[in-house]
């Protein structure tokens, strides 16, 4: 099967990733050396903004988001592709170096672009109403709801401005929430 090309060059955390990148696509990666990124690591994503684009992807770990949001910091706009915690898990660790061929593909064919959120289209009272805060379950459905989207594991804040940030629509929350099953 011919490998998938991807336009923008990749940012990852290390070499192993790019390996890893490498085996299921044809690509272009930056390097940020673990969450030591420099101002010359800066200065290079900032040159692939501007003539290629670029896409985030970090491991699925407490260090992989500290770098997507020290990059998100600077480049807000930047395109960003998740891996969930479960696909990047291998009995080795924890990183995109252990996802499958499979995921790498769905992560990056699912990415998503930030846009400055002027309105908030979901608000808090959406969250408590869809019952992703405040209420025993919400972490198991804030789950379900960041696996379905492709988003990214987070808090039900963290979960608020994702939607808004990426525009996701009331309706597709709605039709997601609606297939979840009460026991899963």
């Amino acid at each position: 099967m011919d490998k998938p090309v991807i336009n923008e060059v990749i940012i990852v955390e290390g070499r192993d990733d790019t390996r890893r990148l490498k085996e299921a696509l044809i690509c272009e990666t930056i390097e940020t050396n673990g969450s030591a990124i420099n101002e010359r690591i800066m200065q290079e994503i900032e040159v692939a903004m501007s003539t290629r684009g670029a896409i985030i992807l970090t491991d699925p770990d407490f260090p992989g988001h500290k770098i997507r949001n020290i990059i998100l910091e600077r480049f807000p706009d930047i395109k960003e592709a998740f891996i969930s915690r479960k696909a990047a898990t291998s009995k080795r660790g924890i990183g995109i170096e252990h996802a499958s061929i499979d995921a790498i593909r769905n992560a990056l064919e699912n990415v998503l672009t930030n846009h400055q959120v002027r309105t908030e289209e979901i608000s808090v009272q959406d969250m408590q109403f869809w019952r992703l805060s405040g209420i025993g379950d919400s972490k198991a459905r804030r789950d379900y709801l960041t696996r379905q989207l492709n988003i990214g594991y987070a808090n039900a804040k963290q979960l608020r401005n994702k939607l808004n940030r990426y525009r996701i629509e009331k309706d597709r929350v709605t039709a997601i929430l609606s297939e979840l099953k009460e026991d899963e």
